[in-house]
């Protein structure tokens, strides 16, 4: 009786500390993304790289890619745009 009440009370703690630290991730993440809605303007989700230099002109320095899929990287003097095969996948602020 005593080492369930125990067990009971262990596994309540645990479930409160789980909770709150799932809460701290989820603010982090929605501060990161308020960051840099707010930032200068990048390359959409999507866009050709034929576009983005149209666009935005010559990066700074190109990576070649890497992995499979590839993933190609571009660095622009405020933010890095990642592509996979020809069409951004990801662009964030230096």
């Amino acid at each position: 009786m005593v080492v369930t009440r125990i067990l009971a009370v262990a596994l309540v703690a645990a479930a409160f500390c789980s909770g709150a630290t799932a809460l701290a991730d989820t603010l982090l993440v929605t501060s990161v993304d308020a960051a840099q809605a707010s930032a200068t303007e990048r390359p959409a989700r999507g866009t050709s790289m034929a576009s983005v230099e149209t666009r935005f002109g010559s990066p700074t320095t190109r990576s070649g890619a890497v992995g499979r899929p590839p993933i190609t990287r571009w660095d622009y003097p405020d933010f890095t745009v990642f592509f996979e095969f020809d069409h951004v996948v990801h662009s964030v602020r230096r």
